[in-house]
């Protein structure tokens, strides 16, 4: 195959005195060996008594995977997860993404998610219809990146539609249950689920914990107004062998975030989270460019409000979307205001900023994950409509 030209990007200065590195971005698809391995260490050792380096300096460069468009047009990529076990139609260490538009490229109407293998080989792994949902999702089909794999191999997809064609007012939506073959079975409702627009999974044994945000909370209302709304909703859910899998609680766990409707992204509001192994629950606040930290999440009974605690503000954070746990217990986050990749320690200290899409390149960055055996960053483009991986060069 042709191979373009590999384009570098100088080293500069950011906003709050963090290094932003030079990486290699190329165009070509990886290759048919899949991902190379670089061991299962959460941390990059260093000298004695020295402070590990951050998690993204050990990648240097940006190598697309493949197209995430199917064949009916969809565009505009948004959740991504890594497939954790074969069951079904799922292949372990593939990656699904959904995507939040159809051919037509409004906002809220696209209705599929595709399964991408290591060498780049997208196959659909589910392509929804309103009138096939087992069960009401107000408004109705436009998946969000609210995208996991459940304990039991079920997959739960948020839905944030706009009706008519994409022309009329943003429906609260609902969580879609598909199964391991890629039909849907379950949709979830209620008055705490509006607008799901990302999600965390927290497993443990026969139950799974999901943490959804919501973005919806009077933001139609507000006609583009920002509100302080937003809430994270967290979802105890049974997951027994070969069912489906069961909503038995929900409790709002943080509110207040701001939130508003955007002429160019529907919708801005509370996006990535993610939890820690200590219960620890962080929030990308997309609007005030700044990650919020949710203490207890996982056992909280009554939600924090004023959108939890600050824990790093400004800086490289420009318009932060999606989130993910470094090995380390670092916080990766993508920025929706440009193409850099922030990493940020638990204590709030950004360590490492890197320019993974170049600005001008065309590309916005949504969803992201941390690659099969910790080989790196695969992230969502949707610029350019593609899943690119950031590792090693």
């Amino acid at each position: 195959m042709a191979v373009r030209p590999m384009l570098r990007f100088p080293a500069t200065r950011v906003p709050g005195g963090f290094h932003r590195r030079a990486v290699t971005v190329g165009v070509t698809l990886l290759a048919a060996s899949g991902f190379a391995t670089l061991g299962s260490a959460g941390t990059v050792s260093g000298t004695a008594g020295a402070a590990a380096p951050p998690f993204l300096s050990r990648f240097t460069s940006v190598t697309t995977v493949a197209s995430t468009v199917p064949a009916n047009g969809d565009v505009n990529p948004y959740g991504i997860v890594s497939v954790p076990m074969s069951t079904g139609n799922l292949v372990a260490g593939d990656t699904l993404v959904s995507n939040f538009n159809a051919r037509s490229n409004l906002q809220g109407t696209g209705t599929t998610i595709v399964e991408i293998s290591p060498s780049g080989t997208q196959t659909v792994f589910a392509h929804l219809h309103r009138s096939q949902l087992p069960g009401p999702c107000p408004g109705g089909l436009g998946l969000t990146t609210a995208l996991t794999v459940l304990g039991n191999g079920y997959v739960v997809v948020g839905s944030l539609p706009v009706p008519d064609a994409g022309m009329g007012t943003p429906g609260a939506g609902c969580l879609i249950v598909v199964n391991p073959d890629g039909q849907p079975v379950e949709t979830w409702t209620s008055n705490q689920i509006n607008g799901p627009w990302d999600l965390a999974l927290v497993q443990s044994g026969s139950t799974d914990e999901l943490f959804v945000t919501n973005v919806l909370n009077k933001t139609v209302a507000a006609a583009g107004q920002p509100v302080n709304a937003g809430t994270v909703v967290r979802l105890d859910v049974s997951v027994p062998n070969g069912k489906p899998p069961t909503v038995f609680s929900s409790t709002t766990v943080a509110q207040g975030f701001t939130e508003q409707l955007n002429s160019s992204a529907l919708v801005l509001g509370p996006t990535g989270d993610a939890v820690n192994h200590a219960g620890t629950l962080y929030v990308a606040d997309t609007i005030n460019n700044r990650i919020a930290v949710i203490p207890d999440a996982t056992t909280r009974t009554t939600p924090m409000r004023g959108g939890g605690y600050t824990l790093s503000y400004g800086g490289s954070l420009n318009a932060p979307l999606g989130m993910a746990l470094a090995p380390n217990g670092d916080i990766l986050t993508v920025n929706g205001g440009d193409g850099n990749a922030v990493e940020t320690t638990p204590l709030g200290k950004q360590v490492d900023t890197v320019e993974i899409d170049p600005l001008n390149a065309g590309g916005d960055l949504f969803g992201l994950i941390v690659a099969p055996n910790n080989n790196g960053v695969l992230f969502v483009d949707d610029g350019d409509n593609t899943l690119k991986l950031f590792g090693p060069a």
